[in-house]
């Protein structure tokens, strides 16, 4: 994902947090309230803090936004294993069809799906624009895990093993 520099201190932070992290799980709820998941490429993260990637203008994505279900609001997870960072963002959602964005966020890796190019009819861009933000952050060395697990077992106590960052006002600056 390529990343501007941020507006906002909290969309500074959560973009930092994000580095490295290519797919996401977006989760909405359908016509009949149930959570639906798929997984998506964030492809930018502009310098208000919103996260575009694109979607198919016919898929259940855009169909979603379109009615606006329920609220309008949509869940983005990032998960990165490798440094135990956990990202969950709650995020508005809407469509865009701006030619010159689509041009720039166009890749080679997007042709299976749009074949038509950045010009494809059927390519719509989603744009999340986030509201919150919920970060976790634990140690990546299973060392470390394995010596908390034991501090924990040995007396009978919960061990701090991580950190959680909650990111209000993410949308503080729009309008």
């Amino acid at each position: 994902m390529k990343f501007h520099e941020q507006i906002l201190p909290e969309c500074a932070t959560l973009a930092e947090r994000l580095q490295g992290m290519r797919i996401a799980m977006l989760t909405l709820r359908d016509t009949e309230c149930r959570l639906i998941s798929q997984p998506m490429t964030p492809l930018e993260m502009d310098a208000g803090g919103a996260i575009w990637m694109m979607t198919r203008r016919d898929g259940r994505t855009a169909e979603h936004v379109k009615a606006n279900l329920p609220a309008d609001t949509l869940n983005l997870a990032f998960s990165n294993e490798g440094s135990s960072t956990y990202v969950s963002i709650t995020a508005r959602a809407r469509l865009s069809d701006d030619a010159q964005r689509k041009r720039g966020l166009w890749s080679a890796m997007a042709l299976p799906w749009f074949p038509g190019g950045a010009e494809d009819p059927d390519l719509t861009l989603l744009c999340l624009e986030p509201i919150q933000a919920e970060i976790w952050d634990a140690p990546s060395n299973t060392v470390v895990r394995l010596l908390a697990l034991a501090s924990s077992v040995v007396s009978g106590k919960r061990v701090q093993l991580g950190e959680h960052e909650e990111l209000r006002n993410l949308d503080a600056n729009r309008e």
